[in-house]
């Protein structure tokens, strides 16, 4: 538990003194009635409506199904918004700055260049965990924000939690964890962690085990004081009717999810199997995620090869750490095996 922690300390003058846009539905507490309030298309389409602005009954089934409570719950379009409200909420345009742990998902870097937030790197050790001391010692009175990416991309490895528990204890600025490959991982979540420690923020998404990534859906799990300023500076209507629908209709079947979890860790461990018979793989990294870092002999040869067998795999060749690398999503098993045969014809070129 973090008791030297103080949300206030670190919140924006200009958010603690915003007045939040009220939407028409935010001063009518019911649910049926003829509405002439908000300037819509009277006649029925099935999209003439506004959404919930606060998305309750999504919110409710998600807190049903993840063990909190709805009211430290945030969605957003996609855990983007999520990430950049962080930076517009907590971090003071030319004076604040952040820390990330490269190699990590690319976003953080590009959302604090945005808001004019200063990017700190503290880069993983050679077995991708983070190195908890250089994290704490390129922290400041302006560090506002320390992110996570647990499993990590490219990496796909998850961290140990107890070095990031560390940092929750340690650090008194807001530390993201972002867990958007959770649910291929045996790791435990830390969303149950958000009541013993006031600075958590936890970032999860509909994009990747619920096959639901066209949707922009994403979720961010808080103490109840952060999710408060979150709402408060947000679009009014961020989440659509139509993905809040489909969200609802995914939720009610869980067992499809686990189902397609299930079917992609098992082609993960097979394409592994199989890819450590080829030649021109030097080393395939572990994996908790629903992807593979794979170094091999020339990473733009194979990349380049594959893209003219239409198959489609990331060059992180460049990245520091994946020097040689290229990674692959888990695909079906049709995929997989083109992608396998593709590789095997490529060692005779």
């Amino acid at each position: 538990m973090n008791t030297t922690f103080n949300l206030d300390a670190i919140t924006r003058d200009n958010v603690k003194k915003l007045v939040p846009y009220s939407s028409a539905r935010d001063e009518f507490k019911g649910s049926e009635g003829i509405f002439l309030d908000a300037n819509e298309n009277p006649f029925n389409t099935g999209y003439n409506r506004y959404p919930d602005p606060h998305q309750k009954k999504l919110k409710e089934k998600i807190a049903d199904v993840k063990g909190v409570e709805a009211k430290n719950i945030f969605l957003g379009n996609g855990s983007d918004e999520g990430i950049d409200l962080l930076f517009r909420a907590f971090c003071e345009p030319g004076k604040s700055n952040a820390i990330i742990l490269p190699p990590t998902y690319g976003m953080y870097e590009v959302a604090a260049n945005i808001n004019d937030v200063t990017v700190n790197k503290a880069l993983l050790n050679e077995d991708f965990q983070p190195d908890i001391n250089l994290i704490l010692n390129k922290t400041d009175h302006n560090t506002r924000l320390i992110f996570f990416c647990s499993p990590n991309n490219p990496t796909a490895n998850s961290f140990q939690p107890e070095l990031i528990e560390q940092v929750l204890e340690k650090f008194n600025g807001i530390v993201v964890i972002d867990e958007a490959y959770i649910d291929f991982s045996e790791q435990k979540s830390f969303v149950a962690s958000i009541n013993n420690y006031p600075n958590l923020v936890v970032l999860q998404t509909f994009s990747k085990a619920w096959g639901m990534a066209s949707l922009r859906l994403g979720m961010a799990f808080a103490d109840e004081k952060i999710i408060n300023i979150l709402s408060k500076i947000k679009p009014p209507y961020n989440i659509s009717g139509v993905t809040q629908q489909l969200a609802l209709e995914a939720l009610k079947n869980p067992a499809k999810t686990k189902t397609c979890i299930a079917e992609i860790i098992a082609e993960r461990t097979r394409l592994v199997a199989e890819l450590s018979t080829l030649k021109s793989v030097r080393h395939i990294y572990p994996s908790d995620a629903n992807f593979i870092l794979v170094k091999v002999d020339n990473a733009r040869l194979v990349y380049s090869y594959l893209a003219n067998e239409s198959i489609v795999v990331r060059d992180r060749s460049k990245v520091e750490l994946c020097e040689g690398c290229i990674r692959i999503t888990i695909g079906t098993k049709d995929e997989n095996d083109s992608l396998l045969n593709a590789l095997k014809n490529y060692k005779q070129t």
